[in-house]
């Protein structure tokens, strides 16, 4: 966790009633902290209960505390930092954001872990028959002890049916009101004021962490969302109810002051974050900050960047807000802006485009950092931070010795070539060698977006030679061996795509993939079965590839796929062992061998339609020893 609170020098009898009274002065923090409702309210109570049968000893050193042994004093010492850590980790949990507990809980089980296992630790330094007290709390702290020894090595059982419900919840198009109600009650965000805590909570945390938290901020958002549009429609009857007393009374509504703007003091009706986590109408601030300004109007802290964020889950509550006392958000506010997608403003543009020309190494860090998240958020955006030349920057920045700045860079890149005039400039400026020497970045995610950058340029045909030329594959192939579950999946995208050029594929074969995709195919743990089918497929399509394929012994394996695969996985496996077949009298011989005819014999009657044509194709060349009718069904394959 973060630093521990500076405690008293030890060195006498004065400085152990300091460190006493500093243990009981926890202790008692601890005692008065909020009772916590997220989805670590089983830890958080058992660490606190821990924390509490330590109040007695505490309570009976006071009397004694001028005395205590230096060995001891020296223990408690220990004792009081393990503790302010546990208070730590207890206040961060019940202020942080409950989405985030939930799908970093591994990572939080960790941290109440280590903190039981420094007190235990602290607790196992102090010898008890030295210190002045009753037996009663002596056995108390001995039998504590030794429920902190058991608790270290235990960890908590996951809720299961939390993970499946969230698991289908994190899918766009997954609505199941009764699964995002249960989602709803087990993270106790049930109602309004939940929400916002929950909202400020994920906004504080991006803050905190650059922008760049470690789980997908537009994972959160969409859970919010959701378990936001479930409270809404639960309580939809409630707030009708509400409305027709509001109209009974025949009194004008008192706006919520969550609701109101810091500067005008009306009714946002479109709420947006600046960097010190306040929430502003968009129109205010945007002409705040458009005067030259670099402070939070509020609060007159200085801004660290000038990125609105829109703050949907706000508005979303002052719509339900409005229609639950008939008040229309209408357009009487003529003095706005036209509303448009983009977050940009010129005087934030120009600034972040001075900094990564000309500023420091952390300048150069943030602002890259900045465009990052700008470039990933909309359409608009992605041309408004070209057009203000922010492309031949970030390919500078591409060579920083920095590995985090070239992070930033990278995958900035790669959220403006997602615009396709983008992608012109970027190739016309010659980034792709630059982004090629970024597959051998020291960070793993700066070697994944370069894969998935060169993915994205590459959908342009020409762009495909430009890469392999660059010597990007062999470093694919690489990052496709030992990279993350996504840094694989980003490298077998891009390898497949450059391999549709007749040229990439002999420099793939000759760079050793084939070896790497067998090895792959055979561990169905690491979930790349698809991809490595549909790469080994478009290889085969060459003679290089096909001959590297077959030396390498896949038909019994394919065979195994076709009968216990998925249905596209069964589809892959015919495709590549009709292409390996195919005028191949010995591989046909090997497929005979070891059973493929019954294997293929079912994908006529369940497989997909080209699952289907290949299966057909296959067994005529087994019972012919030829190929019949092949080329219809070749001209069907090439239309598909």
């Amino acid at each position: 966790m973060g630093s521990t609170e500076e405690g008293p020098e030890i060195s006498g009898g004065v400085d152990g009633v300091a460190v006493v009274e500093a243990l009981s002065g926890v202790v008692e923090e601890v005692t008065s902290l909020p009772e916590n409702r997220g989805p670590l309210r089983r830890m958080s109570f058992d660490l606190t209960q821990r924390v509490k049968l330590l109040a007695p000893l505490f309570d009976e050193l006071r009397d004694d505390a001028g005395s205590i042994r230096p060995d001891e004093l020296r223990g408690l010492e220990s004792l009081r930092v393990a503790l302010v850590e546990a208070k730590e980790i207890l206040r961060l949990v019940n202020a942080g954001s409950r989405l985030y507990q939930v799908l970093r809980s591994s990572k939080f089980e960790i941290s109440f872990q280590m903190a039981t296992e420094s007190i235990e630790k602290a607790i196992n330094e102090i010898c008890l028959d030295n210190l002045n007290i009753p037996l009663e709390v002596k056995e108390q702290i001995e039998l504590l002890h030794s429920h902190l020894h058991r608790a270290k090595e235990t960890m908590e059982l996951p809720d299961l049916q939390l993970h499946r419900d969230l698991s289908w919840a994190l899918n766009e198009n997954y609505s199941d009101i009764s699964v995002i109600k249960r989602i709803s009650e087990k993270l106790q965000l049930k109602n309004k004021n939940d929400i916002i805590k929950e909202s400020v909570a994920l906004n504080e945390m991006v803050i905190s962490s650059d922008g760049e938290p470690d789980v997908s901020l537009d994972d959160m958002s969409l859970l919010l969302k959701k378990i936001n549009d479930c409270v809404l429609s639960e309580n939809l009857a409630s707030a009708s109810m509400d409305r027709k007393t509001s109209f009974s009374k025949h009194r004008s509504p008192v706006i919520p002051d969550d609701f109101r703007c810091p500067m005008s003091l009306e009714l946002m009706k479109d709420p947006v974050i600046i960097s010190s986590g306040l929430t502003y109408e968009r129109s205010y601030i945007q002409k705040w900050l458009e005067n030259g300004h670099k402070t939070c109007p509020k609060t007159q802290q200085p801004l660290s960047h000038t990125i609105l964020t829109p703050n949907f889950i706000l508005k979303s509550l002052i719509v339900q807000w409005c229609d639950a006392n008939g008040i229309e958000l209408n357009k009487k506010h003529s003095n706005m802006k036209p509303e448009n997608n983009s977050d940009c403003n010129q005087a934030g543009i120009k600034a972040l485009m001075s900094k990564l020309a000309n500023g420091s190494q952390e300048e150069q860090r943030a602002a890259a950092g900045e465009l990052r998240l700008l470039a990933k958020r909309n359409a608009d955006n992605r041309i408004c931070i070209a057009e203000a030349g922010a492309i031949p920057l970030l390919i500078q920045l591409l060579s920083s010795p920095d590995p985090r700045t070239q992070e930033h860079a990278v995958t900035a890149l790669l959220n403006l070539s997602i615009n396709d005039d983008n992608k012109h400039i970027i190739v016309k400026e010659k980034a792709i060698p630059k982004i090629v020497e970024v597959l051998q970045s020291e960070t793993m995610e700066a070697r994944e977006n370069a894969a998935a950058t060169l993915f994205s340029l590459s959908v342009v045909d020409s762009n495909k030679i430009l890469i392999g030329e660059a010597g990007a594959i062999p470093l694919l192939i690489s990052l496709l061996c030992e990279g993350s579950p996504r840094g694989k999946k980003d490298a077998a995208t891009a390898i497949f795509n450059l391999c549709i050029y007749n040229g990439n594929k002999l420099i793939a074969v000759k760079a050793g993939i084939v070896d790497h995709l067998i090895t792959m195919l055979v561990d169905p743990t690491l979930g790349m079965i698809d991809e490595t089918l549909a790469i080994l497929a478009i290889l085969s399509n060459n003679q290089d590839g096909k001959t590297a394929i077959a030396s390498s012994h896949p038909i019994p394996l394919l065979v195994k796929l076709m009968k216990s695969g998925s249905s596209r996985v069964r589809e892959s496996a015919a495709a590549l062992m009709y292409s390996l077949c195919s005028g191949v009298e010995q591989n046909l011989k090997v497929a005979k061998e070891v059973g493929a005819e019954e294997a293929l014999k079912e994908l006529l009657e369940t497989g997909t339609e080209r699952a289907k044509r290949k299966a057909g194709s296959l067994l005529a060349l087994m019972h012919q020893g030829a190929e019949p009718s092949e080329i219809a069904y070749t001209c069907v394959e090439q239309n598909a």
